[in-house]
């Protein structure tokens, strides 16, 4: 017998709100608006040229903005400000782009698309900051909230219900919940305002009738099916929205999500974030800067080198085996630092401050990070990234792994010559195992994070982190 979903309707469904439509087409109006003034302010007419930046505009807007959750997500004026900056900013560098690519760009004012994109932001954050006022006052005076009971207790409920209760806009007031199990009575967390607690999962009948109960999320252990069925059969024919809210958060999550197959709902619990167009644009990104870091850099590569073969004899570049994307192993590229020397067999020791093992540049140029600049070549072939966890040597990755449960989680992304990690100060010699414990949860802090902006505030703040005190 072959499963089959019951239904065809796509199980992902867009809740989209009257207000979220209003914000939306307020602000292609808005954008419309300001870039037909600024042109007819400078030029006293629009060329079809102007016509297609802002059909291109236009267009850009809707498919970004999507991508960046600016309608879909009810967060503080702070960080949508911040969300919606990152989107305005992503649609003009895909102008810029298309313009290049077309070689059109000296068809269009610098000045008009500088101010484009100021006045733009502007107006844009504030009517998003109108519409969200309006917004308060009319769920504050306009309508009643509904009652809300939460089934199960802890971190999450307790976090739910803070977001819940912090988000008065969603028209909805969380009354307490219900325990599961016997032992929940002292599962609420001190760091949170306390969840109130209304009883039992038994009096689940009672409760519901009492305070005329309209929705019910269920906050359940992964394992916990029998309590789904039990209470949504028992909520079944009383008219209430029933939501599940699986506590995953218990795990390790790796870039998780929700997507649906066939119709058929998933929930992944750990995948690389380098799938499809993101997989092109980090390539595309890697590729670009490193080829023109390397057309820039090659005076400079070339001087080490030639200072290298004349300090001490050896090879001018060391090359190791590392463990890269998906776990796949690849040979680094790096300049040649210390004396050429027989290691113990199956112990690489790590690179000391004062190591007597060091030549004379090659303590110079570890401190300076300027070893690490033939990885470019990494990064032109794909093997590494400009940006990402740094690769460890392959017995490294042995011994931390026995004692880091989820050490291997961090090669679900491309290694890169700089990370996260390494620009908050994680790096050099790693003496015990809190430093690496660090290392690797920045790590995976990128990885969930992962988007081409952090990539560059991170490129930004290497050209501080580089030579600091862990530089040896």
């Amino acid at each position: 017998m072959v499963f089959e979903p019951r239904s065809s309707r796509s199980v992902l469904q867009r809740r989209s709100s009257v207000s979220n439509a209003l914000q939306a087409g307020l602000d292609g109006i808005a954008v419309t608006g300001v870039a037909w003034y600024l042109i007819y302010e400078q030029f006293g007419y629009i060329t079809s040229d102007y016509v297609i930046m802002l059909l291109l505009l236009i267009g850009a807007l809707a498919v970004i903005y999507d991508h960046y959750g600016i309608y879909r997500s009810n967060v503080g004026l702070t960080t949508k400000a911040f969300r919606l900056f990152k989107a305005w900013s992503a649609t003009f560098c895909f102008l810029a782009v298309m313009a290049f690519l077309t070689k059109q760009s000296q068809e269009y004012s610098r000045l008009l698309v500088a101010q484009l994109f100021v006045i733009g932001y502007a107006v844009q954050l504030f009517l998003h900051f109108i519409v969200r006022e309006a917004q308060k006052h009319f769920m504050a005076h306009a309508s009643r909230p509904e009652n809300v009971l939460i089934i199960g207790s802890g971190d999450l409920a307790n976090f739910l219900y803070l977001k819940i209760s912090n988000n008065p806009w969603l028209g909805e007031r969380v009354i307490g919940c219900l325990l599961i199990g016997e032992a929940e009575a002292d599962d609420n967390p001190q760091s949170l305002p306390p969840l109130p607690v209304l009883g039992h999962i038994r009096e689940l009948d009672a409760i519901v009738a009492r305070h005329a109960i309209r929705t019910v999320y269920l906050v359940t252990p992964l394992g916990g099916s029998d309590v789904i069925n039990d209470v949504y059969l028992k909520l079944l024919d009383k008219c209430i929205a029933v939501n599940w809210v699986p506590d995953i958060f218990s795990l390790r999550l790796i870039n998780h999500s929700v997507r649906e197959i066939a119709g058929i709902p998933v929930l992944t619990l750990s995948e690389t974030p380098l799938t499809g167009m993101s997989l092109f644009l980090k390539n595309l990104e890697d590729r670009v800067l490193a080829a023109l870091i390397l057309l820039c850099a090659s005076p400079v590569l070339l001087t080490i080198a030639v200072v290298i073969k004349l300090d001490s004899p050896g090879p001018v570049f060391f090359r190791q085996e590392r463990t890269g994307w998906t776990g796949e192993s690849f040979r680094i590229w790096k300049f040649r630092s210390m004396h050429v020397h027989q290691p113990e067999a199956g112990v690489i020791e790590q690179a000391q401050k004062n190591d007597p093992r060091l030549t004379r540049i090659g303590g110079f140029i570890r401190r300076t990070s300027l070893d690490e600049l033939p990885q470019l070549f990494n990064v032109i072939t794909g093997e590494m990234s400009l940006v990402g966890p740094r690769p460890h040597a392959l017995q490294h990755d042995t011994l931390y792994s026995q004692d880091i449960v989820d050490y291997f989680a961090r090669h679900n992304i491309k290694p890169g010559m700089t990370g996260l990690a390494q620009v908050r100060g994680f790096r050099g010699e790693t003496k015990d195992i809190a430093q690496m414990i660090q290392r690797v949860d920045s790590d995976i802090e990128y990885i969930n994070n992962w988007s081409l902006w952090l990539d560059f505030v991170i490129l930004v703040r290497t050209l501080n982190a580089f030579t600091g005190k862990q530089a040896y």
